[in-house]
């Protein structure tokens, strides 16, 4: 039997699982994720976790915050005043956004704070600074 190695196209059922058991996503119940192993497509654990893989094969796998989305860079927290934010918008924490950039695309953005005077926004993924538990299930290796 074909193991998964890096130039092949793989279909993978996934549950993903913050450290206090949170899913936050899931493939079960839906199509597979298909992607290309060693094309960057998935985040480094995730696809590390598969090369190798037989297909059926399922495992659970912990993947460290430097091989998931990185750790929380201070960088991408801003705070807004108020007075530049649309004046129709009525922040709540967890709202998410798309700041404009100049001469490039607008950025995904969440607030994570504010008052009367400033609203704080993160641009860094919502699962930046976090360890990743992901049960994989190899559902298929399509191309060796």
């Amino acid at each position: 039997m074909s193991v998964a190695k890096s130039g092949d196209t793989v279909k993978v059922h996934y549950t993903g699982k913050l450290a206090d058991g949170t899913e936050f996503d899931s493939s079960v119940g839906a199509e597979p994720l298909e992607f290309d192993l060693g094309a960057g497509q998935v985040i480094e654990g995730f696809e590390n976790a598969i090369i190798g893989m037989k297909e059926s094969e399922s495992k659970t796998v912990v993947i460290p915050v430097d091989q998931a989305y990185g750790p929380i860079n201070e960088d991408y927290v801003l705070k807004a005043p108020r007075d530049k934010m649309p004046p129709d918008l009525d922040p709540f924490v967890g709202l998410q956004l798309l700041m404009p950039v100049p001469n490039s695309e607008p950025v995904p953005v969440t607030v994570t704070e504010f008052n009367d005077e400033e609203v704080t926004l993160d641009a860094n993924h919502p699962l930046a600074g976090k360890e990743l538990t992901f049960e994989l299930e190899l559902v298929g290796i399509l191309s060796m």
